[in-house]
């Protein structure tokens, strides 16, 4: 059994070097790099065993949220969008990928997002011009819906890019500051920063013009409370999930880190 930290669920153990990247130069150990220990942290390897299901799990949330943001919903005075059901979860998953895996492996995330949105607009767009076949009589009602898509993808493109790399980054800095302590602060402050940043974005490309006056202000404050308060109430289950991640990604380490760092000298 290998003794683990109680706050981060980090194991405490260095990976096994048949996990981990042996791409150091000649002449440069991981132990050299050991000296600027305040900027080294412990991150697993994109190759271990449950990288690929977080990120499709993340393009699927990505691609099921701009299809749902198509429709505006109304709860009484409260303006929000379809996307509101399921979105936030995309950025506890970023936060899961950033802390787990560093930064490269979130902008791996984000670029691979980004692309199958794409792709989804290119298909949704050749569907929408294609003549309907016999029977079928909703063109108008399907034009409606996915015509309105590209605008939905633009902005949540823009929105989303922005917002999830400077999640990733902030927390992967406080992370370098701070260890493996204090957890909540890096979630809270990363998805705060990268939130207020996707929210105003999206909110003005896809909805400016189309949601009127002071409706559209309360749509961009109630979809930034929103989000960060889901972050806030699924804190206990992120916390479970990054610890899982933790604990069973065999290359969790410095080692890996040290690695990473040693094959870009």
């Amino acid at each position: 059994m290998n003794p683990t930290d109680p706050a981060s669920g980090q194991p405490d153990r260095l990976s096994d070097p048949a996990e981990t990247p042996s791409t150091a130069p000649a002449g440069v150990g991981l132990a050299d790099s050991r000296t600027d220990s305040s900027r080294v942290a412990a991150f697993a390897s994109t190759r271990g065993r449950y990288y690929a299901v977080v990120l499709a799990l993340f393009c699927c949330i990505l691609l099921i949220s701009n299809i749902a943001a198509t429709k505006v919903i109304g709860f009484g005075p409260i303006v929000t969008d379809g996307g509101a059901f399921l979105f936030p979860i995309a950025y506890i998953l970023g936060d899961v990928i950033s802390e787990v895996y560093g930064f490269a492996a979130a902008r791996k995330a984000v670029i691979t997002g980004f692309a199958m949105q794409l792709l989804a607009t290119a298909v949704f767009f050749l569907v929408q011009v294609s003549p309907p076949g016999p029977g079928y009589e909703n063109q108008d009602a399907f034009e409606a819906v996915i015509g309105f898509y590209p605008r939905i993808v633009l902005a949540s493109m823009l929105g989303y890019v922005v917002g999830q790399l400077l999640n990733s980054f902030v927390l992967v800095r406080i992370k370098r500051a701070m260890g493996e302590k204090r957890l909540w602060v890096r979630l809270l402050t990363s998805t705060g920063v990268g939130e207020a940043a996707d929210t105003v974005i999206f909110c003005t490309v896809a909805f400016a013009g189309v949601i009127p006056g002071w409706d559209f202000l309360g749509y961009v404050i109630f979809g930034f409370v929103y989000k960060v308060a889901v972050e806030v109430i699924l804190m206990p289950v992120t916390y479970r999930v990054i610890k899982v991640f933790k604990k069973h990604e065999h290359t969790y380490s410095v080692d890996t880190d040290l690695a990473r760092r040693a094959a870009r000298v």
